[in-house]
């Protein structure tokens, strides 16, 4: 639940690692769901995902810490952040 008070925060995250094939962007929409978040996941081409995170900045902070693990299966290696200016997303996707 966001705390209307305070603005959203939006980042771009980009997980590498063995991260596609091992239900990675399944397990992340499920995740930012739970944390109601806005925003997407997609697989890129060169074997990264990319996902954008907006809502309080607690439940991103929360969604952060869950990406440098991944769900089970998955092995991330690094992750990087860029923060961006909110967009107003209130759902979350799995983008192709």
């Amino acid at each position: 639940m966001q705390n209307q008070s305070l603005p959203p925060v939006r980042v771009r995250v980009f997980v590498s690692g063995l991260v596609q094939g091992v239900g990675y962007r399944y397990s992340t929409r499920d995740r930012a769901q739970y944390f109601g978040l806005g925003g997407w996941v997609r697989n890129l081409p060169d074997g990264r995902v990319e996902a954008v995170f907006e809502g309080s900045k607690k439940a991103v902070e929360e969604m952060i810490s869950w990406c440098r693990r991944g769900p089970t299966g998955a092995t991330v290696s690094e992750l990087v952040l860029e923060y961006e200016d909110p967009e107003g997303d209130r759902t979350f996707e799995i983008r192709r």
